[in-house]
């Protein structure tokens, strides 16, 4: 049995329902451990519930960790939450681990979704007898200054329940709670920027999963070779082949609705838009998730809704305000389509970005 944790408030909860929705497709068997990060979080998700979904109030992980509830005071509530990345498994692992059968606890982040079976992330990591799996970003040529947040995604990690994994989770939450801020700083970034010494403190005992279908994503698609598998009736349950295997796991990051069900932000602006073929089939299974999840959480709390983050501005703002003119930054959503507006060439947004940092900025 495997057993896998995130975390998330009420901005997140449909994407956290849409993510265990899928896993409890793709791995029958398997346990989701969700920190409610909030009251209304943690009474939803128990009437949701089921066997192997279990909830643990935030404020059970604090009342056990007097560190972490000191970090509270002194950092944003996104810094915060960056702070709970190693804190959540290591805590799960001391208060639950033994009693609970957990050999193994795996972080996801909750934007994610499960399209086939994570089997081959589990063989892959007892082959190598690795205590540790992290996967790095893969970003292309035009994308690796984003390196400099970090070569490795926190979105997934898994850590064997023994001396080096929890040595490993002990180290890094101490990293965390000294500093865990959302900005560079003297080789620091958040929670992230410290998995980069993994490979040499860890050596062997670290595993660096290779597998292009597992942790796809907005910024790591293109140049990845992704074809749709032979047979099926109809686009959409057509799956989609990666290198050659399956797409197992897709990071859905920054993609959230901004107005209605119909204008969407896709998330995508800065690496490049991903062709529509392949939207509807990644986007549109996931969109269909995301929404039928939000109608399940209406149905018990009357008026749910996604949680509408506020426009961006200033110099952000200004700086992207001429690439989603050119390019396109939201997708309007027709049924399973997702619509870019601009006949292809967004894809080239992320090199035409790279191209003018290079030469304004010299970045």
């Amino acid at each position: 049995m495997n057993h896998y944790c995130t975390y998330f408030d009420r901005g997140f909860l449909a994407q956290g329902l849409a993510f265990w929705r899928s896993l409890a497709k793709c791995d029958v068997d398997s346990v989701l451990w969700v920190l409610a990060l909030d009251e209304f979080t943690a009474d939803v998700l128990r009437e949701v519930g089921g066997t192997w979904l279990r909830v643990v109030p935030l404020a059970e992980v604090e009342a056990g960790d007097a560190e972490l509830a000191a970090a509270k005071a002194n950092r944003t509530r996104v810094e915060y939450y960056f702070t709970l990345s190693p804190c959540w498994p290591r805590w799960l692992l001391e208060k639950h681990g033994m009693r609970a059968g957990i050999e193994r606890i795996t972080y996801v982040d909750a934007d994610m979704f499960f399209f086939a079976s994570p089997a081959r992330i589990f063989e892959a990591m007892d082959a190598a007898k690795a205590s540790v799996l992290v996967t790095a970003h893969r970003f292309p040529l035009w994308l690796k200054r984003y390196e400099r947040h970090g070569k490795f995604n926190v979105g997934l990690l898994s850590f064997q329940n023994d001396g080096v994994g929890r040595a490993c989770l002990d180290e890094w939450r101490g990293r965390c709670l000294e500093w865990c801020y959302d900005r560079l700083e003297e080789g620091k970034y958040a929670d992230q920027k410290y998995l980069d010494e993994w490979p040499e403190r860890l050596g062997a005992a670290l595993l660096v999963l290779e597998h292009r279908e597992v942790n796809l994503a907005p910024w790591n698609w293109a140049g990845v070779e992704i074809a749709a598998e032979a047979g099926g009736a109809g686009a959409a349950k057509v799956g989609l082949r990666v290198e050659g295997e399956p797409l197992v796991l897709f990071h859905f990051a920054r993609f959230r609705p901004i107005h209605g069900d119909w204008w969407w932000q896709s998330g995508q602006l800065d690496y490049g838009v991903m062709p529509r073929g392949l939207r509807r089939r990644i986007y549109g299974p996931y969109g269909r998730a995301l929404l039928a999840a939000r109608d399940e959480l209406a149905a018990r709390r009357a008026g749910f809704d996604f949680v509408r983050r506020p426009a961006r501005s200033g110099r952000e703002f200004g700086r992207s305000l001429s690439l989603r003119l050119v390019f396109g930054g939201g997708w309007l959503r027709v049924g399973d389509e997702f619509f870019n507006l601009r006949g292809g060439i967004g894809r080239w947004s992320g090199q035409c970005l790279g191209k003018l940092r290079a030469i304004f900025l010299r970045t």
